[in-house]
């Protein structure tokens, strides 16, 4: 037992390296797991006391776990049956898909990341391009809802500054869980949109199986009570005003909704702009009649280089302001009141979906770009002077004259529309009339759409 053995070198460098090994994932690493475990419990709870409404435990699961708990979820597992079934292969092949569709959907979401990282950023973008105005009607919005039910906000899709205006402006309230499109799937765009707690969809799919995971995940993760967000009409507005609601989010989050269980609370959030980061590409595509975004990476590059410069030459301003108006909170519970089979009933989703779409109507901001692009629109060449009568004429008829154009006078708001439009050359001055140039008639149009629906003494519909 005494011997002595002798090794090669690299023999023994081996035996070492695989006792760390060995020693490091039975020991050290399961210790340090627990150790940062801890902490991390520690910090939510901490957190949690300062949040609104409390980070669910399902939102804080290990991703694998959930990624298991999904594939094999017994409504999943019949939607694998049935795929092997009617696509003639086998019942492993079809499970091995379900689960790379509940890898692509699944967030890993991360608390510190979330809460160090992303809500100061989405603070320091959000005010960095835009003056934010929030409407005295967020506390009367969120003051009432049930802490027990699961909350979704579903807004109107203008810009992708909406994800960083509504992440900032929710900060005080809870983590929120977005559906994200395509466009994020590349990596590591991928891997911080997961940790923010967003999950993937392929809109344009009509795979059953996938369709049925997706479904599963949101259902399981409303039933937990975690809060969602949503974009009702499925992508961003291409004409600038409101489009119809699309059914597939809305149908997954009702489907089985049971009114004796966890209530589900929507609460409407509108959102305006004086002025769309993207717009030139909204309207590009509008007019080709195809949702495809010419965006090239060159543009976007000169466009930040562009506006760089100009914060070092101290020749940056703001892109006006950007306004978010709260309606009033739709608790599924009262709607569906005294239904039989509320979560299957027919028609129920579109009668949501089309009441969700009113109230996110009445609560779209007035701004001075829209307003004064609205006027002109409709009413055509009109002097600076008669455009204030105009104005103050529009307000009335909308009712909103008190909160329509925070921190400013129309005479103001009006003075800050013009130097956007007659800066961007939307407009131009002739004669002492305001006017469209000539061909831009889509992008004045564009602006004045966002308030189209709302009452005026012309008839709206200024597209």
């Amino acid at each position: 037992m005494s011997a002595t053995v002798t090794l090669p070198i690299w023999l023994f460098v081996l035996i070492l390296l695989f006792a760390g090994v060995t020693f490091a994932s039975h020991f050290l690493f399961p210790s340090v797991r627990w150790f940062f475990r801890r902490r991390l419990e520690r910090a939510v709870t901490r957190l949690n006391t300062r949040l609104k409404r409390p980070i669910e435990p399902f939102k804080l699961a290990r991703r694998y776990d959930m990624i298991q708990r999904l594939s094999y979820d017994p409504q999943v597992t019949e939607a694998i049956v049935e795929h092997a079934r009617e696509n003639g292969v086998p019942e492993n092949v079809a499970f091995e898909q379900a689960q790379r569709y509940a890898r692509e959907i699944v967030p890993g979401f991360s608390t510190s990341l979330y809460f160090g990282f992303a809500i100061k950023l989405a603070k320091l973008i959000s005010r960095s391009l835009y003056h934010v105005r929030i409407s005295d009607e967020r506390q009367n919005a969120l003051e009432g809802v049930d802490k027990d039910a699961a909350v979704v906000f579903v807004m109107n899709h203008r810009s992708n500054m909406d994800y960083f205006l509504v992440t900032y402006l929710v900060a005080r309230e809870s983590a929120m869980a977005y559906a994200v499109g395509e466009w994020a799937r590349v990596w590591p765009l991928s891997w911080l949109v997961r940790a923010l707690g967003a999950y993937f969809i392929r809109r344009k799919s009509r795979n059953a199986l996938y369709r049925r995971v997706l479904a599963r995940y949101v259902r399981l993760a409303t039933e937990a009570g975690v809060t969602q967000a949503m974009f009702p009409e499925g992508g961003l507005s291409l004409d600038g005003g409101l489009a119809p609601a699309k059914m597939g989010l809305l149908k997954y989050i009702t489907d089985g909704f049971d009114p004796d269980t966890r209530d589900i609370v929507f609460v409407p959030v509108a959102i305006n702009y004086d002025r769309v980061l993207e717009d030139r590409i909204l309207i590009a595509a509008d007019e080709s009649g195809t949702r495809r975004f010419k965006a090239r990476i060159s543009v976007i590059a000169g466009f930040v280089l562009k506006q760089l410069l100009l914060w070092v030459t101290f020749q940056y301003r703001r892109f006006g302001t950007a306004a978010v108006g709260y309606g009033a909170p739709l608790s599924l519970a009262e709607f569906v009141g005294g239904r039989p089979d509320a979560g299957q009933a027919e028609g129920l989703t579109e009668e949501l979906a089309q009441e969700l779409m009113r109230r996110i109507g009445q609560a779209v901001p007035i701004v001075p770009v829209p307003l004064v692009a609205r006027a002109i629109a409709e009413r055509g060449p009109i002097s600076r002077a008669n455009l204030i009568e105009v104005l103050r004429s529009d307000l009335a008829h909308m009712g909103r004259v008190g909160r329509a154009l925070p921190d400013q006078s129309v005479e103001r708001g009006a003075e800050v529309a013009l130097k956007h439009l007659l800066g961007r050359r939307i407009l131009r001055e002739t004669g002492g009339l305001l006017q469209v140039t000539p061909g831009q008639e889509n992008a004045l149009a564009y602006y004045a759409n966002s308030l189209r629906h709302l009452p005026g003494p012309i008839a709206a519909g200024a597209k």
